[in-house]
């Protein structure tokens, strides 16, 4: 069978059992995220929720997805409806593996209060800021390409 790019193959692996990912694309049951220009863009689907558990799977996900290598991360961060403490503070620390930086793209002011509090609070170890605007967060994370 042949593959073309808008095509997805499933991949086995023992705690990735609902994925599907190319070289260039990735999705799990929280995200989808690829890369594009040196950068991962990493977008979380609608009405997400996120635990300790669904931060520990993104985390992983993403590590594996890419293959030990760091990268500047554009975090869409726009349509996660609830977060806890031990997701975000996971999230903070553990998430931080194989990034350079973090731009999080967020647009509503209640999202931008709990991004602002997160990055107070949760203290990420590596450059994260917040944006509302796309191209501003590309320009910020080219710094770190």
């Amino acid at each position: 069978m042949t593959w073309n790019k808008v095509s997805f193959v499933k991949l086995v692996h023992p705690n990735l059992l609902s994925m599907i990912a190319t070289a260039d694309f990735y999705e799990n049951d929280y995200a989808r995220f690829w890369i594009s220009e040196r950068i991962l863009f990493f977008e979380y689907k609608p009405d997400v929720s996120i635990d300790l558990q669904a931060a520990k799977r993104i985390v992983s996900d993403r590590i594996y997805f890419q293959n030990d290598k760091s990268y500047p991360i554009l975090c869409d961060i726009r349509t996660i409806t609830t977060t806890d403490k031990l997701g975000r503070d996971y999230l903070a620390q553990s998430g931080s593996i194989l990034t350079k930086a973090v731009a999080l793209l967020t647009d509503q002011k209640v999202s931008l209060t709990i991004s602002n509090f997160y990055l107070q609070i949760s203290k990420p170890i590596v450059p994260t800021q917040l944006f509302t605007k796309e191209e501003e967060a590309i320009v910020f994370l080219k710094k770190y390409v």
